[in-house]
């Protein structure tokens, strides 16, 4: 079945018009439509003919997604500038999803329908609106546990693109919740929540590299005696790497500094430092390793999380959820633990990675 879903997207690519005749788009079916959103989608345009062309590439093309949804792609066109494509070779350019109001999905899912800004989403309770194509995962979204004083640690994360076109539209805010919970313990009380709104300028340079400027807010949601407050800018950039294959790696390094009021953590820069880098690598539907790692080299503090995860319906089952995995050393894990060390490891499930 998989082999005739590939072989379909390579039907619809070669009916495609293409802006010039011996130029051939070929697409590489990602494996569902979360993956064409989150990640994007390369096509190949090969040159079958005997003289070297310019990029010339149609800017929507649609494809069948390797789980069997339709998917209709916008093109990056940042992507399809540079040098004429030689005779017998070949460029790689970058899709997008299209817009929901744009590129209805099939399949089992709900109908999607809407109009020039809003989706609308047929469920059991009945319809709902919104403008769903701008939500993103952000930061992984979780719910592991551990033994001992590790016990249960829950985080939502998503962004939200407010502006839909213009010169305002590579704005994002984002939002992460991160609580620790207690269970085993009588009453299975919440003993700390960590609060992160956020809001940032993202723009794509090429089609391997995001670089984002922005403010960020951490707070413990305390009161005046027991309040932590951080307020930051930061500057951060991620470059894919193309690993071949099945392979990516993502390298994101982060620089911030801290400015009014901390409340009870008047020094966190000796503990957090004024940067960061995450490091992931991402096997196409399969493993993924991440590590986030901060700190003050003039202090010799600071902190690394790991993160692995595997997609269950790799397993059977059709479960679409992640097996999950969190490890943690060093200090700040929960913000009025900002001055102390903690090493904790936790597995559950996630929502995404």
């Amino acid at each position: 079945m998989a082999g005739m879903r590939t072989a379909l997207a390579c039907l619809l690519l070669a009916i495609a018009t293409p802006a010039a005749a011996q130029l051939r788009p070929l697409v590489a079916p990602p494996a569902d439509a979360a993956v064409a959103a989150r990640d994007g989608v390369d096509v190949f345009l090969i040159n079958e003919g005997r003289d070297a062309a310019p990029i010339a590439a149609p800017e929507e093309i649609e494809t069948i997604a390797r789980d069997g949804t339709a998917l209709k792609l916008s093109l990056i066109r940042s992507t399809a500038e540079g040098p004429a494509v030689p005779a017998g070779g070949f460029t790689k350019l970058r899709y997008r999803l299209a817009p929901l109001s744009e590129a209805p999905l099939v399949a089992d899912r709900g109908s999607v329908s809407g109009g020039e800004s809003e989706g609308s989403i047929t469920a059991s309770r009945g319809v709902t609106n919104g403008a769903f194509d701008r939500f993103r995962p952000y930061e992984p979204t979780y719910i592991v546990a551990g033994a001992g004083s590790s016990r249960a640690k829950l985080q939502a994360s998503f962004s939200f693109q407010p502006f839909d076109h213009g010169v305002l539209a590579p704005i994002r805010v984002a939002y992460t919740q991160t609580i620790f919970w207690a269970i085993g313990t009588p009453s299975g009380p919440i003993t700390a929540t960590i609060y992160r709104p956020e809001v940032f300028y993202e723009r794509e340079f090429g089609d391997s590299m995001k670089i984002a400027v922005g403010y960020r807010h951490d707070s413990n949601g305390g009161g005046v005696a027991d309040s932590v407050d951080l307020n930051r800018f930061y500057i951060r950039a991620n470059q894919r790497f193309d690993l071949g294959g099945r392979w990516r790696l993502d390298i994101a390094p982060e620089a911030y500094g801290f400015f009014g009021p901390r409340g009870l953590a008047r020094d966190v820069d000796r503990f957090f430092g004024f940067g960061g880098i995450t490091a992931s690598l991402l096997e196409e539907d399969g493993v993924k390793l991440s590590v986030q790692a901060r700190g003050n080299p003039g202090t010799g503090r600071g902190a690394a999380e790991l993160f692995a995860s595997y997609p269950l319906r790799r397993l059977g089952g059709g479960l679409g959820l992640y097996l999950f995995g969190e490890a943690f050393t060093g200090y700040g894990e929960q913000l009025l633990r900002y001055n102390r060390i903690d090493n904790h490891v936790r597995f559950g499930v996630s929502l995404t990675r």
